[in-house]
């Protein structure tokens, strides 16, 4: 069985870390090592202090952190865009390592500000896989400022949830060439730039395998601009023929794209699909 590692996200409450580490552990999670994600501020010392006395226990998984860092050092807090994108080149590089290393990632993303579990969830749709998950941590009758608790008691309402992710590896498997990226704004720009290619691909199918060479003149004419009748003039054709030729390009559209009976399928859906596809194809 791969190692297991927690990541966690780290604000101001170090309770998240040990409680999801307890609930992960009450699950059956063979939990080896503890990795908290944190900003430099001084808000956050006193929970690196809290978490260092707990992980200072001889049976408990190995501990670590790690301080998001911008191109001039150590982030205080996450307020500015240029923050952001520390905060997402920190969290990719600290999940790229262990799955690099062939480890299953659980990540809670309860800690910290927002941007934390928005960007936690960017990086686990560029690098999981189906054996990695996301956590968050939901509990009852707590409130901010509370005594702190810091394990998980008889009785108490807390609850480690899952979160689905949607991961780019399995809308399509050309996407696991992104975890040899090790920038996640390279990454994003890599599966952008393979969406666009599979989908420049995908028309293409369309286009010479369900269209006749007739039609795909017409489809060309037609994300041009032209009306029936220009068509019909460039093409040389009766004016009834285009209009026929198009219906039937419809249809053929209306199968491909598996749209519902009731939807109706006309010159602006095919504009819409097909433009930059022969601007690109005829450039």
């Amino acid at each position: 069985m791969s190692r297991q590692v927690l990541i966690a996200t780290l604000g101001t409450e170090p309770q998240v870390v040990t409680l999801a580490l307890d609930l992960l552990q009450a699950k059956g999670y063979p939990i080896a090592e503890v990795i908290v994600v944190h900003t430099a501020g001084k808000v956050v010392a006193p929970a690196l202090r809290r978490l260092s006395e707990e992980f200072a226990r001889a049976t408990w998984p190995r501990y670590r952190t790690v301080v998001v860092e911008g191109e001039s050092g150590p982030i205080d807090d996450v307020s500015t865009e240029a923050h952001t994108a520390a905060l997402l080149r920190t969290l990719y590089r600290v999940v790229l390592a262990e799955k690099r290393a062939g480890r299953l990632v659980h990540l809670s993303i309860a800690g910290g500000r927002k941007p934390m579990a928005v960007y936690g969830m960017v990086v686990a749709q560029l690098l999981f896989d189906e054996n990695d998950r996301v956590w968050h941590l939901l509990s009852e009758g707590w409130q901010p400022g509370d005594e702190r608790v810091m394990h998980v008691r008889p009785g108490d309402r807390v609850w480690l949830v899952p979160i689905p992710v949607l991961r780019w590896s399995n809308v399509s498997p050309v996407m696991t060439e992104l975890a040899v990226r090790d920038d996640p704004w390279e990454a994003i720009q890599a599966q952008r730039a393979m969406r666009r290619e599979e989908e420049f691909q995908r028309k293409r199918e369309f286009v010479q395998r369900r269209l006749t060479l007739a039609e795909r003149e017409v489809v060309r004419l037609v994300c041009l601009g032209l009306d029936n009748a220009a068509i019909a003039r460039r093409l040389g054709k009766a004016e009834k023929t285009v209009a026929n030729q198009l219906t039937s390009i419809y249809a053929k559209l209306h199968e491909w794209r598996g749209f519902r009976e009731d939807v109706r399928v006309g010159r602006t859906v095919l504009v819409a699909e097909f433009a930059t596809y022969f601007a690109l194809e005829w450039r």
